[in-house]
């Protein structure tokens, strides 16, 4: 995993940390995640799984599902996908699925992160792809999103 950040990184992870706020609204656990190609979003959702109580509505297959559909093909190739948590093993596998080529994540999840915390599905050369990996942007900001929520439940 690399820690390489561009000029508009910052800009898209803080639309996928506007999107996570949203799931508060379902109490969902707030993650959000944007898909964006050539500069252009294509996708930007947030943890739905509360909401329609469907083990598989994270943010990053949501935000993936409706990038495919912008694209017209379930190839979302040339895009990045930014989000506020280190991706599970489910999205990983989605990501990697759907050929995106570049993951932007926030806050590592040491518990099910699945981009080198726990397992690192983006870097297994077994897979067909290998989308680039860089972690930790905005990472207090996503995390502390994190925490507050799971302190309110305690």
């Amino acid at each position: 995993m690399s820690e390489r950040f561009f000029p508009r990184d910052d800009y898209f992870m803080r639309l996928a940390l506007r999107e996570a706020e949203l799931a508060s609204a379902h109490e969902d656990v707030p993650i959000g995640a944007v898909v964006v190609r050539d500069g252009e979003l294509l996708a930007a959702a947030h943890n739905e799984r509360e909401l329609r109580q469907d083990p598989t509505a994270h943010a990053e297959v949501l935000a993936l599902r409706e990038a495919a559909r912008a694209v017209g093909s379930w190839r979302v190739l040339d895009a990045a996908i930014y989000v506020t948590l280190e991706p599970c093993a489910m999205c990983a596998g989605a990501i990697v699925l759907a050929r995106v080529a570049r993951v932007v994540f926030g806050a590592s999840d040491p518990k099910a992160g699945a981009c080198g915390s726990v397992l690192d599905v983006l870097a297994e050369p077994a897979l067909n792809h290998r989308p680039q990996v860089a972690g930790g942007l905005l990472a207090p900001e996503c995390g502390e999103l994190l925490s507050s929520f799971f302190a309110s439940r305690r």
